[in-house]
This record gives structure tokens, sequence and C-alpha cells, in this order.
């Protein structure tokens, strides 16, 4: 019935309005036009980067606005479009309410997460790597796939990437390190690190058995200007290499790929992206920092979970998701027991409700990591 959808389109309003309040329009609003007045000022485009930080600023206000303005906006409509229907007693509009509603919601829960998203860090650019763990060749290629989904899911978001270095393997890739840029990036994906189980019938084995294999995930934070990380130069070894894999004959004739080693910490971080020695040694500097902000910071609140999540090994018993391919196909995350039947889907890159659902139970407090028996399928092999 048409005056079912009363109370939840209500309800619905008060929860916007209630968010709106809490964002402070007025001062975002305020922040948004100093920006823009930055914009004109003459010679703003001759530093770059300063530049595109402020745009940058700008699209992350925008974003963190408008798109509430838009829900009180249907919200509007919704109410319109009902009290005409219950005015000339038309059914007809049930439907089309029931899909304004659903969609409404559906945008609610999704921007509502972005108010989790408080950390200093939260709205900033990531490096994301993936490393193969125990299972050979098949653990190259979950690897790869891994990687590949990360990547369609910033496609789907409008996100910049970023192929810094990989090391390739039979069958895939041994590890990928990657820069993903866009708004709140980091915030969305640090809920990702850890160790990701792939079970399934493998395309390497002449059988067709059933194999389990795994991949660690590493997030960091790209930090900017306003965050200090100090690094003495008498604790770094650098090293120069030749670059390798794709790039034409360039990479083979230049060591222009650089390899950092933090000697107090172990930390060893590399970019060979670049052709010039001197741009690869800037990005490999950018991933040290962060991630000696996250060691430092692990270090003073002794949490292994806060960023890059516990170092366990990598392979049975520490997982935080699986992904099962046969006897049947579901993706689970055994933090927050949320999980989908649609595993296509979520190999291209739709991992939004795994995102959003972790988000949504770090803020009530997650419950202990662990691995569930319902899905612990055995290899075959």
């Amino acid at each position: 019935m048409l005056e079912d959808l009363r109370v939840p389109i209500s309800e619905l309003k008060e929860n916007i309005m209630d968010v709106w309040g809490r964002l402070d329009p007025d001062e975002i609003d305020k922040k948004i036009a100093e920006k823009e007045a930055l914009t004109t000022a003459p010679g703003f485009w001759d530093d770059n980067d300063k530049a595109t930080r402020v745009m940058n600023d700008i699209k992350m206000l925008k974003g963190r606005i408008e798109p509430w303005r838009e829900l009180i906006q249907e919200v509007s409509d919704m109410e319109t479009l009902y009290d005409l229907g219950v005015e000339e007693n038309d059914q007809s509009v049930e439907k089309e309410l029931k899909e304004l509603y659903e969609n409404a919601k559906a945008k609610y829960d999704h921007e509502s997460i972005l108010n989790l998203l408080s950390d200093e860090v939260d709205k900033n650019d990531c490096f994301l790597s993936v490393h193969a763990g125990a299972g050979g060749t098949e653990a190259c290629d979950w690897t790869f796939m891994l990687s590949r989904m990360y990547q369609r899911w910033a496609e789907r978001h409008g996100y910049k990437t970023e192929v810094l270095s990989e090391e390739e393997a039979e069958g895939g890739l041994k590890s990928i390190n990657m820069k993903i840029s866009g708004p709140y990036v980091y915030g969305y994906t640090k809920g990702e690190a850890g160790v990701h189980r792939l079970v399934r019938i493998s395309p390497f084995d002449a059988n067709a058995r059933r194999h389990t294999s795994f991949a660690s995930v590493y997030v960091f934070p790209v930090l900017d200007d306003s965050i200090e990380v100090k690094i003495d130069p008498k604790d770094l070894r650098i090293d120069t290499f030749r670059a390798g894999g794709k790039g034409g004959q360039h990479v083979n004739k230049t060591e222009s790929a650089v390899r950092f080693t933090h000697l107090p910490t172990g930390i060893v971080v590399q970019c060979e992206s670049e052709r010039s020695q001197l741009m690869n040694r800037a990005t490999a500097m950018s991933i040290l920092r962060s991630r000696l902000y996250e060691y430092y910071k692990e270090q003073r609140e002794k949490d292994n979970m806060k960023f890059a999540g516990e170092k366990k090994d990598i392979s049975f018993g520490s997982q935080i998701r699986s992904y099962v391919f046969q006897p049947y196909t579901m993706v689970k995350d055994h933090r927050t027991k949320y999980s989908v039947g649609n595993i296509q889907g979520v190999m291209d890159g739709d991992i939004d409700g795994f995102l959003d659902e972790y988000l949504s139970a770090k803020w009530k407090g997650l419950p202990a990591s662990s691995s569930d028996d319902d899905d612990d399928i055995g290899d075959d092999a």
C-alpha cells in the first residue's frame, strides 16, 4: 500500500537532516569559497603541486556536502510524489516511490560512512601493495587477481591508479605496489590490510584439484606536507638497479630504479615506474615516509591492527577474508561476517559492501579477528 511508505520516508528524512545539521554546511561552504578564491589569484598554477592540493581539497569538501544536498532534494521529491498519490488515491506511484526510496536509502547508508573517516590521514591517497604467500604459482596468480580487483574498484570511483613496482613470477605476480589517488582513498581501503585467502579448482593443475592459496595486502597513507616524518640520511642505504618488466629498451640501459632500506627499522621500499632515477627517488621517499609514519604510530599505540594489519604468516588461520570459487561461490569477511555470493562482481571491483561493513564495525568495536570453520575447504591436492 502507498500509505505504508509514509513512515520510512519520514524516518529517512529525519536521519538525513540529522547528519546535515552535524556537517555544519555553512562552515563547509565558507571553506569551499575561500579555497576557490585562491584559484583565481595570480600565479596560482605556477606551483603545480600546491595548486593540485587546493583543487583536491575543494573536490573533497564538495564531496562531503553535495551528496547530502542531493539527498535532501530527493526526499523532498518523494514527499511531493507521495502527497500527490495520496490526494488522488493513485496507487500506481507506489512502485516508483519504492525505487526512489531504496536508491536514496542506499545512498544515505554509503555517505554516512564518510562520517566515520575522521583520522588525520583518512582523506589521503594510499599506497597499496599485494604480496604472494603460501600457494606457489597459484598464489602468484591470486596476487595478480587481487591487484586487478583493487584497480577495478578504483576505476568504478574515478580514482587514479599508478603501478610503482611489480615483481613478475610464473603464473602472475610475486608482488605489486601501487598508488591509488582520490578523496578518502586511504580511509576506505585501510581495512583491506591483511591476508586474503582463495579457494578454487586450480587452472594450473592438470588433475583439476581444488587448491587454497594466500596473498597479503598492505595499505599505507600518502602523507602531505602537513605531517612531518624525519628521516636521517645516515639511516638509509640506497641501491639503484635496472628496472625490469615492461618499458622498452630504456629500462635495460639505465639504473633508474631505486631501493631504500631504512636500517633502524629494516623497512625496504622501491620504485621503478619512472624513467628518471630522480623521480623514482622522490616516489620511494614518499612511500618510506608513509611506512615510517605507520610504523611509529603502531609503536605508540601498541596496536598492530591499526593500519597495516596483524603481522601474521600469509597462510592458514590468518586470513581476514576468504574467496571461495568451488564447491560454492562466496566471499566472506571473517571480521565482520559480511558475505556475498556474487564472487565475479567482487573480483571486478564491487567491494564497497566489505569496505563499508568494516568501517561500521570498527566504529562500533570490532570483535577479535578469527577464521571460520563453515568455509574451511581443504585442498584436494
